[in-house]
């Protein structure tokens, strides 16, 4: 009995060791999440990289496809920092139930005075900036602020991916223990509902911002084609010359094909992907988190691109055609026609398509 009561008596406190190491690591955990949205915002947001160079080589067909690509850019933003959430939120219940959730988002706010600073240090660049172009210094000082001032813009990023992280792990470990005080537990109350609904609300921006970036491809590529024609046929503007129309709806036949493969794979795999993997909890939430998201997108996806529209048809039936404020809403007519008839649209598909499988 004695050697029996000391077996049992070791386990414990192995156990109870075992238990407080794995809570001694959840600040770690976050805070390297934390390195990793960093990572992930700097990729986004800083001119050494792709997303960022692809905005600018955007520019080469106009004002409009460099808003589209930036918005596509930022949408398709969402989806590291998110799915590192999700992990983090999973990961933690497991090891340490929604304590282990709340102690990582401490983890996260212990850095609050690095990501103050780095929030901070993009608008202090960004004004020595104005402050050297105003004061007509040399134009080696105004090189020199440009860089802080790209440099800025990235740190401010981060700083605000640290802040977004942090907030939504603390929402979500104050909203289960809310739920748990006024009796309300049910499904609400779970991590892995809540983390769920988290990667579902993602879904929709990484869906439009797909699409979005698509439209911009084709686009992009049709108005090079259209470009080459007026410099090789210089008679279709006085209709002495046509146009060759098969060659562009070509290019936007073959884009609305090609284009749709990995959105589409998205919609179908998510609910396998989840259900199978995590579980029948967690994909309930990427449904409600999907409903949620998607139906606030594609309103404003559609009526944002409705009004861009109909606010150059306004400017046009004024009689103000030519004018710069026209050209200006024909800028916005075009960034809102992958809104209304592409992302916006497509969401219904996303929402209707998930919930049936």
């Amino acid at each position: 009995r004695t050697r029996t009561r000391t077996r049992t008596r070791t386990r414990t406190r192995t156990r109870t060791r075992t238990r407080t190491r794995t809570r001694n690591l959840q600040p770690y955990t976050q805070l390297l999440a934390g390195v990793f949205i960093g990572q992930s915002t700097e990729f986004f947001t800083s001119y050494s990289f792709l997303p960022t160079q692809s905005i600018s080589n955007a520019g080469v067909t106009g004002p409009a496809t460099v808003v589209i690509q930036g918005l596509g850019v930022g949408m398709l933003s969402c989806a590291p920092p998110i799915l590192l959430l999700v992990i983090v939120i999973l990961g933690c219940n497991e090891l340490a139930g929604s304590y282990g959730i709340a102690v990582a988002a401490v983890g996260m706010l212990s850095t609050l005075g690095v990501t103050l600073a780095t929030d901070a240090y993009g608008p202090i660049a960004d004004n020595s900036g104005g402050i050297a172009e105003m004061a007509e210094l040399p134009e080696s000082v105004r090189s020199t602020t440009d860089a802080l001032d790209a440099l800025g813009n990235t740190t401010a990023a981060t700083g605000k991916g640290f802040a977004i992280g942090s907030a939504v792990l603390t929402s979500v470990s104050l909203m289960t223990a809310f739920a748990l005080k006024a009796g309300q537990g049910g499904l609400l109350a779970d991590p892995i509902v809540l983390g769920g609904a988290l990667l579902g609300g993602m879904l929709p921006f990484l869906f439009a911002g797909l699409t979005m970036l698509s439209v911009q491809k084709a686009a992009g590529a049709i108005i090079l084609v259209v470009r080459r024609q007026f410099h090789e046929r210089p008679g279709i503007m006085d209709g002495s010359q046509q146009p060759d129309h098969n060659e562009c709806i070509a290019i936007s036949t073959q884009s609305s094909i090609e284009e749709m493969v990995l959105p589409g794979g998205i919609a179908v795999l998510t609910p396998f992907i989840v259900g199978f993997l995590v579980g029948p909890r967690c994909l309930l939430g990427v449904l409600g988190g999907t409903i949620v998201a998607g139906a606030m997108m594609a309103i404003t996806l559609s009526n944002a691109g409705g009004a861009w529209d109909n606010a150059k048809k306004w400017i046009e039936k004024s009689g103000r055609k030519g004018t710069d404020d026209h050209k200006a809403a024909v800028v916005g007519d075009t960034v809102g026609d992958p809104f209304k008839d592409t992302s916006g649209p497509a969401l219904n598909i996303l929402m209707k398509l998930s919930a049936i499988i």
